[in-house]
């Protein structure tokens, strides 16, 4: 049964970030923190989402509006407790709510949405008016206890300093989320008080007041300990990152795919991969990265919003906005600017920048080359140090370079400027006019040698001495040593 609303508690400073950016925005796995609450939230389907803001609610409402624009912001000011938040969210943006209410952190990264799909099950299941998510910790020291009579029923949840001997033994702590009767919750939310050391309206004490209702409270243990941990400091963030990553290298190892060294490869969330792909070593994945089946990836490779087709090889690369397609060869040592299209069995080879550029069927630019703003044609070779001068100052203007064309080495194309099909440019040369189809062109100054230069100019030189040698030599009819 899906919930009636799920209300998502992102209104804490975070002061110990010691961040300008609102703790919840902050990243693992190309994803934010409350991006993460909210993609596990909306996988129990809920009716609405609410999101209740506070420190930087600026920032984050605007956040809000770019990952999840259906998610309803509710300011908490002053912020005077978790039971206090609740109490404005649904007051505020749903006060109609009568069925069940999820209430959800905003900084458990971990939390899986089948999580919460077991939970509310649970707390249907067995008629509760609130269901708590536990967890079973190694070491559960600091952390609230959740007590238990012989039912199983919550009848208690004491903090670790509170707590005695025989409750400190128990290892099963409180995740701060629970599923809730809309109904039974509002009535308790009407009567929390604020008389604890913090002031504070607790959304703890309302099980209290549940229980002295007569109605019972449940719990249920998650699966991975791992999935309730918060977020308060970077240490902790860099240690969740690390889980999540571990997470998503061993799905997609069970999926079909080879990821050699786990702990040098890092997935975002969005990234997709097929079957018999394979990720060497130091290698990153980003934002919406789709790769195809049988494509090596790496070593030394980061992709971002790039797609790679079928048996391409991308090694030591980094590339952004990028489509290289089925055969490709790309790399080593080389960088894809957005726009950048591959296409079937062409190949970008060592130390060549390409950007907003077309590259043909079985095209080659394959080394010590820029292609900036071109569209080459199929079967065109691009020599060693050729340059697209595409910029000139002012306005940046392409090339286009025709079908089975041949560029020689050290070439500057001056944009706008076509180099028609079939067509021959002679290495060195400065191309400012379109080549015809089928022509040879040659943009460079005649050679001219100045005899005897360096006997003249460099007497004392070891060059001098070089020459001197091989001219004797060459007068006597025998080698120079």
């Amino acid at each position: 049964m899906k919930p009636a609303a799920v209300i998502v508690l992102a209104a804490g400073e975070g002061t110990r970030m010691k961040s300008s950016t609102p703790k919840v925005m902050h990243t693992l796995g190309g994803r934010s923190l409350v991006g993460h609450a909210l993609a596990a939230s909306r996988g129990t389907d809920p009716e609405r989402v609410v999101v209740v803001v506070g420190s930087g609610r600026e920032l984050v409402t605007a956040h809000l509006g770019e990952i999840d624009p259906d998610a309803v912001p509710v300011v908490q000011e002053p912020r005077n407790g978790t039971g206090h938040a609740v109490r404005i969210a649904l007051t505020e943006a749903a006060p109609d709510v009568t069925g069940t209410v999820l209430v959800v952190c905003g900084d458990v990264p971990l939390l899986r949405a089948e999580t919460l799909q077991a939970l509310l099950a649970m707390h249907h299941g067995e008629g509760n008016a609130a269901t708590v998510l536990t967890a079973i910790l190694p070491d559960p020291t600091g952390y609230g206890r959740m007590v238990r009579d012989a039912s199983g029923a919550v009848t208690a949840i004491v903090e670790h300093r509170d707590a005695t001997d025989d409750q400190r033994a128990i290892a099963e702590i409180n995740s701060g989320i629970y599923a809730f009767d809309g109904a039974l919750l509002r009535s308790a939310l009407g009567r929390l008080k604020t008389d604890n050391s913090q002031g504070e309206e607790y959304l703890t004490d309302t099980l209290e007041i549940l229980r002295g209702d007569g109605h019972r409270v449940g719990a249920m243990p998650a699966e991975d300990h791992n999935e309730i941990h918060g977020i308060n400091d970077r240490v902790q963030l860099a240690n969740l990152r690390r889980l999540l990553n571990e997470r998503i290298c061993a799905h997609w190892m069970r999926a079909g795919v080879t990821v050699i060294d786990p702990a040098s490869t890092w997935i975002d969330v969005g990234v997709t991969l097929e079957a018999d792909v394979t990720i060497a070593p130091n290698t990153q994945l980003h934002g919406r990265t789709r790769i195809a089946a049988g494509a090596v990836i790496g070593p030394n490779t980061t992709l971002r919003d790039t797609e790679v087709g079928e048996n391409a090889t991308v090694l030591a690369t980094h590339a952004t906005g990028v489509e290289i397609g089925t055969g490709v060869s790309v790399g080593p040592f080389t960088f894809l600017r957005p726009g950048t299209k591959l296409a079937a069995k062409s190949k970008v080879g060592a130390f060549c920048e390409v950007k907003n550029s077309n590259l043909g069927l079985g095209s080659k630019i394959p080394h010590l080359s820029y292609v900036g703003d071109g569209d080459i044609g199929d079967g065109t070779n691009i020599g060693a140090a050729t340059i697209f001068v595409n910029y000139d100052g002012q306005t940046k203007s392409r090339t286009t370079v025709g079908d089975h064309v041949f560029v020689g080495c050290d070439t500057m194309l001056v944009a706008p400027v076509t180099v028609h099909d079939g067509a021959y440019v002679a290495a060195g040369s400065v191309i400012t006019s379109d080549v015809p189809p089928g022509a040879i062109a040659v943009a460079r100054g005649t050679q001219r040698n100045i005899e005897g230069w360096v006997a003249r100019k460099r007497p004392d030189s070891k060059s001098a001495k070089a020459a001197a040698a091989a001219q004797s030599a060459a007068e006597s009819g025998k080698e120079p040593d």
